[in-house]
């Protein structure tokens, strides 16, 4: 038999470092770049002066570090957080449904979650400055969780809870609905359609703390749940009645990591906006480095994911400053040739 313990693999070793060296590496470019603030070259000085029992004069004055530490920083780790949790669950739905060329919008996060942000934006306009919580957020959370709700409960209505392919068939059929019910809405209050589409193509720009707040234990509970359930979707590999003979209650296990994952996506693109091809690009990279187990794939796609989305917001800053590049530009401008080149190629296996 193959020896599966990860444990004792050099191989899954040297990526699991490579990964969390590029992740660093990601975050010092993150915290280092932008349109004001101190000279890139001093802030990893300054990261480094910061750190116990080191200390050194760097140049950087308490007005530049709180450019850097206020305004940068939240928007890397809000990025890292955002990118990891699209990968994963990207990752998770691949393997869950045992179909590389889906992505964790799949059964209608995104359309829900777009619904929700249209809903919030046109009801609430001129009014909301004075809430005391942005509804935008919050409202496109509920009806990303509620959309992939009411897709898995159609599908199971028609045998989903034992096959995915049901699944992927109604979440095509909810996310056509509630795309049209966004676009009905917007036919009939243009007005908004400029900042519909300006969070439909996701964007760091205005992160804080209380946003990394927010999402960080919806990201940690599902990152947790889907990490324990590595095994299961190994198995799933195998086929659906396969994987019931294995003692895996299907059902149940594919209800657990759909949740999971969902949960996750949800609160990340509540607070980033529609951000593509990250749940789909990243977990094929590490495929083709690391192999297609998901006992590497998840925790390799958390880390390279998290450090996709950070680089990939750099150029964003800087390409029409003052103006900011929606990352999900970026993200399209990547993902799209690299969909194109998968395709073309056909290794998709896993």
């Amino acid at each position: 038999m193959v020896n599966t313990d990860l444990t004792t693999n050099p191989r899954y070793t040297r990526c699991l470092v490579a990964g969390g060296a590029f992740l660093l590496f990601a975050v010092v470019i993150g915290a280092s770049v932008g349109p004001a603030g101190p000279d890139w070259w001093r802030v990893p000085l300054e990261l480094v002066s910061r750190l116990p029992l080191i200390e050194f004069e760097t140049g950087v004055s308490d007005a530049d570090w709180a450019i850097v530490w206020k305004v940068r920083m939240p928007r890397v780790v809000l990025g890292g957080l955002v990118g990891g949790m699209l990968s994963i669950a990207g990752a998770a739905y691949q393997g869950v449904f045992r179909n590389p060329l889906v992505d964790p919008y799949l059964l209608g996060s995104a359309a829900g979650a777009g619904l929700g942000a249209t809903i919030a934006l046109t009801v609430g306009r001129g009014v909301t400055s004075t809430w005391p919580i942005d509804p935008v957020p919050t409202i496109a959370f509920v009806f990303a969780v509620g959309t992939v709700m009411v897709t898995y409960t159609v599908g199971a209505a028609f045998g989903g809870s034992r096959t995915g392919v049901t699944l992927v068939l109604a979440g095509v059929a909810v996310v056509s609905f509630t795309t049209a019910m966004q676009t009905f809405i917007l036919q009939r209050n243009v007005e908004v359609i400029r900042e519909v589409f300006r969070w439909i193509l996701g964007s760091l720009s205005r992160s804080s703390w209380s946003d990394v707040r927010l999402v960080l234990p919806y990201v940690a509970i599902s990152t947790i749940v889907l990490m324990l359930h590595r095994r299961h979707l190994d198995v799933f590999r195998v086929g659906d009645e396969e994987a019931g003979t294995l003692g895996v209650s299907v059902a149940r296990t594919r209800l657990v990591i759909v949740v999971a994952a969902t949960l996750g996506t949800a609160a990340v693109v509540a607070v980033s906006g529609l951000i593509g091809f990250v749940g789909l690009v990243v977990p094929h990279i590490v495929r083709l480095v690391a192999g297609a187990g998901h006992r590497r794939l998840l925790p390799l796609s958390l880390l390279g994911g998290a450090a996709f989305l950070i680089l990939a917001d750099v150029p964003g800053r800087m390409i029409a400053r003052p103006a900011e590049t929606p990352i999900g530009v970026v993200t399209a401008f990547v993902g799209a040739p690299f969909f194109l080149y998968l395709l073309r190629t056909r290794r998709i296996s896993g």
